[in-house]
């Protein structure tokens, strides 16, 4: 069965994964999801991941979710850009998530990063999910 929205598929596994307490969660693997996961372990939302392969050859990220005195470091996990609607933005009009506290992930021309790093870089692009 073919996966119409892989980005938000992982988002989800990770959701259900902390309300459930888990401490780890596997996904299957793509450039794209790890691009996030590294933005992720940077902001300090994950511990971290690691690409395994799987017994019939396809590759899986197994990720290490944080949590802080019980309860999960991540509050709130947002797709924003879905594939039935896209969502682009300049660099000026990139939203700050809870006035900073949080983080907007958005592809852009220089790679998958954070709304501050993509402000530093002076670059837009499609604003992926919002964390906080």
């Amino acid at each position: 069965m073919s996966m119409n929205d892989p980005l938000g598929d992982m988002l989800t596994r990770i959701r259900n994964a902390q309300l459930r307490g888990k401490s780890t969660v596997a996904t299957p693997a793509s450039k794209l999801r790890a691009w996030v996961l590294d933005v992720l372990q940077g902001e300090g939302y994950i511990r971290g991941y690691e690409r395994k392969t799987t017994e019939n050859g396809q590759g899986e990220l197994v990720i290490s979710l944080k949590y802080f005195e019980g309860t999960p470091v991540i509050r709130e996990l947002k797709r924003v850009s879905k594939p039935g609607r896209r969502v682009y933005m300049a660099v000026k009009d990139i939203p700050t998530v809870r006035n900073g506290l949080g983080v907007s992930i958005v592809s852009t021309p220089k790679g998958v990063m954070s709304d501050a790093a993509a402000r530093s870089a002076n670059v837009g692009g499609e604003v992926l999910c919002t964390v906080f």
